[in-house]
């Protein structure tokens, strides 16, 4: 099965190539934090990194920064390559720490003027762009507020703001909605949806969230430190087409029982009050059928049995099991 999930990573996106990653390593002690990563970011594009925690997620955005030196291998920003010219590569790029930090006893503005000027930016052109992004990311009427007294979802989108402030070609986001709300994560998303429309650049953003990842034009899960499959979020759905059922009923504990020892099925999960069941290849309708009969027969109940379109989650699982 691993020979079918598998999708292409060859980029085929078609604006230019800005983040280029080859081969990257980085140990820690004996943990293989980033195990032979290589990826690609286009211009106009965004680019889901996508895995549990511990999947080395956070230490591949920060070898791509330059924040950290990777054992082997080598990363370009732009026209720039990280190592040789880190100070021309880091010029490119706006980044969101997963924990950024904020000037609490700042006010918004004076945070975006702090940022600026550490940037190099002189004042004729930081107050003007603090005006237009704060704007953009739904903050002028509190350009005043100090930090420490926002939101959560409304730090976030400082957060954003600060990453911006230098009209940078590439943006790297490390899991920037985590811990605010879904109503908050959603206003984020469509900011940076928006924001491609608005500017020119290439966004890279890690997510444990399976339903913003469909939003990226390309997806790459990663696992234990290696990217183990990477395409757009409609062809590693296809990988798995014909393949999923949809089981709601009861008790949830026969079902599973019951469909984890059905010749046909790989796996039984929970999804919410259902559970999603991966079936061998041109095994879905025996499997109805024969669920369809043992289910009552053990005293369960079927309110609904159906094939349904494969969800990103399904595919990961299928390809964490293949890893095991």
């Amino acid at each position: 099965m691993a020979e079918a999930l598998m999708v292409s990573s060859s980029n085929t996106f078609k604006g230019k190539t800005l983040v280029c990653a080859n081969n990257l390593h980085k140990s820690f002690g004996l943990n293989h934090a980033v195990d032979g990563v290589s990826l690609q970011v286009a211009d106009g594009e965004i680019y889901g990194l996508v895995g549990p925690d511990g999947a080395g997620k956070t230490t591949l955005l920060r070898l791509i920064c330059g924040a950290l030196h990777p054992d082997q291998g080598d990363v370009s920003l732009g026209d720039f390559d990280v190592a040789s010219q880190v100070e021309r590569a880091r010029e490119q790029i706006g980044y969101l720490a997963q924990r950024f930090a904020l000037y609490e006893e700042l006010t918004v503005l004076e945070n975006l003027r702090f940022f600026a000027e550490v940037r190099g930016l002189p004042g004729d052109l930081w107050k003007p762009r603090s005006q237009e992004i704060l704007e953009f990311v739904g903050l002028a009427e509190f350009s005043g507020r100090r930090a420490g007294q926002l939101s959560g979802g409304m730090k976030q989108k400082l957060g954003l703001a600060l990453a911006l402030i230098n009209r940078p070609r590439i943006l790297l986001l490390d899991e920037p909605t985590t811990g605010v709300d879904p109503l908050t994560r959603q206003d984020f998303w469509r900011l940076i949806i928006g924001l491609l429309q608005e500017e020119s650049l290439a966004v890279l953003v890690s997510t444990p969230y399976m339903d913003e990842a469909v939003r990226c034009q390309r997806v790459g899960f990663m696992r234990r430190g290696k990217l183990i499959s990477e395409g757009t979020p409609r062809a590693l759905r296809a990988r798995l087409e014909g393949r999923i059922l949809e089981l709601a009923g009861g008790p949830t504990e026969l079902l599973i029982e019951l469909a984890q020892t059905e010749a046909g099925v790989e796996a039984a999960q929970r999804f919410g009050n259902r559970l999603h069941l991966r079936v061998v290849e041109g095994q879905a309708q025996n499997v109805i059928d024969r669920l369809g009969e043992r289910i009552p027969a053990a005293g369960g109940r079927v309110d609904g049995l159906r094939l349904i379109e494969a969800q990103l989650e399904d595919v990961f699982i299928a390809l964490a099991e293949e890893q095991e």
